[in-house]
């Protein structure tokens, strides 16, 4: 008997040309349509908003067939900031993986550890949520993902589960932020709503959504802690080369001591450079790169073992860091064929139609798709919110649960979107294929989902405000 052909996913790269080509085909079909953009105070400085009264048609421009080619290129062009951060931080861990110190340090902690490995779970992923809701944690996670694959490995779980402590926790934080400056306040400064109003709500978002996330990730750790081989990544973690061995384990001496010092002071560091001084890609990658060096200078690599360690580091995430440049092609394409402030005229009217019970799930499930074309938390307010807020006071709907719908349907999709930068960086220095992890975390985004779309429903039914 013939084995049947087992249905094969098809490749990330091959999964985004395809979304490139739809949307290359939708701007010989959507009408083209720009609103004009006007400067405001938000609370947080000036920012470029539409205005909403402006919509007009402009001249079509279709993609054609080099656009849709160059829409690649142009896209790793626009995304360099985020690819070349990729690089480095992934040279950068190779240098400290090669030192040892990593594997002598978690060594250590695996043994501290031994027999109550999931307490580490709500507590890690507990503190990543904290910093997705306050600080807007996001590309500042990434650092942590290679340590904590490494960690969870040992541990007797997967990559999937120390990938998913960092991005799941704080991905449930980002989503239902309490006091999130970069999405909460822009988007409530838009609204002229007063900063940080309806704080006590979104605690209690910020609560459910954490839980989902923790309760899911532990489920899963537990599972695959009684049974390895149920893994989607059982085989690719197995030929990993930084496993760790724990039957041969690096000395836990003073050099790896001091090398793990550097390492903590420069993720402190890290969080100090964000808060007070808005450090973002380059910033960042300056500190990683500066950590490798004084790192490769204690474990005594010497200039060339520096450079290989370096580069294989960089090699390992390559292919990963490549799609977010076609990613970001979605974009591009979207933007040449003029057909984004389109999309959003076309859901504004469509909206203003509906009852005020029905408009506010039609605000949420519009901003939860738009997250999958503009995944900026903060470029989402300022294209959305000028006309969420004004379609709002049409319809009886409160300009907080606008802002609310915002928030969740901006969040939620930020650890599943391909177009999503950061996110598609973790995937790539855990080296995980999008295509196993969006099959594995579905439950999870439909569960958020769900969740958010009650938390909408309860805002509107309580008139959540002040206004």
């Amino acid at each position: 008997m013939q084995e049947k052909k087992k249905l094969k996913v098809p490749h990330v790269y091959v999964l985004l040309l395809s979304i490139i080509l739809v949307c290359s085909a939708l701007t010989y079909i959507v009408p083209a349509g720009n609103y004009d953009m006007m400067t405001i105070e938000t609370g947080n400085g000036t920012r470029d908003v539409v205005d909403p009264a402006t919509y007009h048609s402009v001249e079509s421009s279709p993609v054609g067939l080099m656009g849709f080619l160059s829409s690649v290129p142009r896209g790793m062009n626009e995304a360099a900031g985020i690819i070349f951060f990729i690089f480095i931080v992934g040279g950068s861990f190779g240098v400290l993986q090669d030192t040892g110190a990593i594997e002598a340090g978690l060594g250590r902690l695996t043994r501290t550890f031994a027999g109550k490995e999931t307490l580490l779970i709500p507590v890690i992923m507990i503190a990543f949520a904290f910093g997705g809701s306050v600080i807007g944690m996001a590309e500042e996670t990434l650092p942590f993902i290679p340590i904590m694959v490494s960690l969870c490995i040992a541990l007797g779980f997967d990559s999937i589960t120390g990938t998913a402590i960092v991005l799941m926790g704080a991905g449930a934080g980002f989503a239902g932020a309490f006091m999130n400056p970069f999405t909460i306040g822009v988007a409530q400064g838009i609204a002229e709503l007063p900063m940080f109003s309806g704080l006590q709500f979104r605690l209690v978002v910020f609560v459910v959504m954490v839980a989902i996330a923790i309760v899911f990730v532990m489920r899963y750790a537990s599972k695959i802690k009684a049974n390895p081989q149920l893994s989607p990544m059982y085989e690719i973690d197995r030929q990993r080369e930084d496993n760790l061995d724990l039957d041969n384990l690096h000395e836990f001496g003073g050099k790896e001591k001091l090398i793990l010092l550097v390492f903590v002071v420069s993720i402190a560091l890290l969080i100090y450079g964000v808060i007070t001084y808005g450090w973002y890609f380059n910033e960042i990658s300056a500190l990683f790169l500066g950590m490798a060096i004084i790192v490769g200078l204690i474990g005594k690599m010497g200039l060339n073992g520096f450079a290989e360690s370096l580069g294989k580091g960089m090699a390992a995430v390559a292919a990963g860091a490549l799609i977010v440049g076609f990613a970001r092609g979605i974009l591009v394409v979207l933007t040449d064929g003029n057909i984004i402030h389109t999309i959003l005229y076309s859901a504004a009217n469509l909206l203003s139609t509906l009852p005020s019970a029905v408009t506010a799930i039609g605000m949420y499930i519009f901003q939860c798709l738009l997250n999958f074309i503009i995944p900026s938390g903060s470029g989402q307010a300022a294209v959305s919110i000028p006309l969420m807020a004004p379609l709002s006071d049409m319809v009886g709907v409160t300009r907080q649960t606008a802002v609310l719908a915002y928030q969740l349907g901006d969040g939620i999709s930020n650890i599943f979107t391909p177009t999503s930068g950061y996110f598609m960086a973790g995937l790539a220095l855990a080296k995980i294929p999008w295509t196993k992890w969006a099959k594995w975390i579905l439950p999870a985004i439909i569960t958020w989902y769900l969740a958010g779309a009650v938390f909408v429903v309860v805002a509107q039914m309580i008139q959540y405000g002040p206004f």
